[in-house]
C-alpha cells in the first residue's frame, strides 16, 4: 500500500531552500551596496559581520519566503479553478497524481544551490524548474482529460498568469514614474 502523503513536505522544503538562496544571494548584494553608499561602517558598529550577515539573511529569507509561499499558493489557485472548469474528475485523483511535480521543484530547489553566485542564473533555474513542473502537470492531468479540456487549463493556466505578471508589471512601472516625476531635479 502506498502512503499518498510520503511526499507532503517537499512544497515546505521547496519554498526553504529557494528562499535561502535567493535570501544568499541578496545578502552578499546587499552588503556591496551597504559598502558603496558608506552605511556599511555603521552597521558593523553596531553587529559584528557574521551577525549582520545573519540578520540580513533571516530578513531576505523571509521576504523571499512569503514571496514564494504567496506564488504557490496564487499558482495551485489559478490551475485548481481551471480544473474547475474544465475537468470531469469528481473524485480528485487528476490533480492528485499530478502532485508528483512536487519532486521536479525539490531538485530545481536543490539545483538553485549551484546559482548563488549570479541572480540570472537563479532566475534561470528558478524558471525551468516552473515551465518543467507545468509541462509535467498538464502531462499528467491530460492522461485524463480530453484534449479540449486540455487546452482549455493550458489555456487558462497561461492567460491568468499573463494577466497577473501584466498587472503586476504596471503597477511598478506606475509607482516608478511616479517616484521619477516627484523628484525635485
Amino acid at each position: 500500500m502506498k502512503n499518498p502523503y510520503v511526499y507532503g513536505y517537499l512544497p515546505l522544503i521547496t519554498i526553504i531552500l529557494f528562499s535561502l538562496t535567493f535570501g544568499l544571494y541578496t545578502v552578499t548584494e546587499s552588503i556591496e551596496v551597504f559598502k558603496s553608499i558608506g552605511v556599511y561602517t555603521g552597521m558593523r558598529e553596531f553587529l559584528s559581520e557574521i551577525q549582520l550577515r545573519v540578520f540580513l539573511l533571516i530578513v531576505f529569507a523571509l521576504c523571499f519566503f512569503m514571496l514564494f509561499s504567496a506564488l504557490k499558493l496564487i499558482g495551485e489557485t489559478i490551475h485548481e479553478l481551471a480544473m474547475l472548469f474544465f475537468s470531469k474528475d469528481i473524485d480528485g485523483k487528476t490533480v492528485a497524481e499530478a502532485r508528483g511535480g512536487n519532486v521536479i521543484f525539490f531538485f530545481g530547489a536543490l539545483a538553485s544551490a549551484f546559482g548563488i553566485q549570479s541572480f540570472i542564473l537563479l532566475m534561470v533555474i528558478f524558471l525551468l524548474t516552473v515551465l518543467t513542473y507545468f509541462i509535467y502537470v498538464i502531462y499528467k492531468i491530460s492522461n485524463h482529460m480530453t484534449l479540449g479540456a486540455t487546452i482549455g487549463v493550458l489555456i487558462f493556466d497561461i492567460l491568468l498568469w499573463s494577466i497577473l505578471i501584466t498587472l503586476i508589471v504596471y503597477v511598478i512601472f506606475k509607482l516608478y514614474n511616479g517616484i521619477l516625476a516627484s523628484l525635485p531635479i
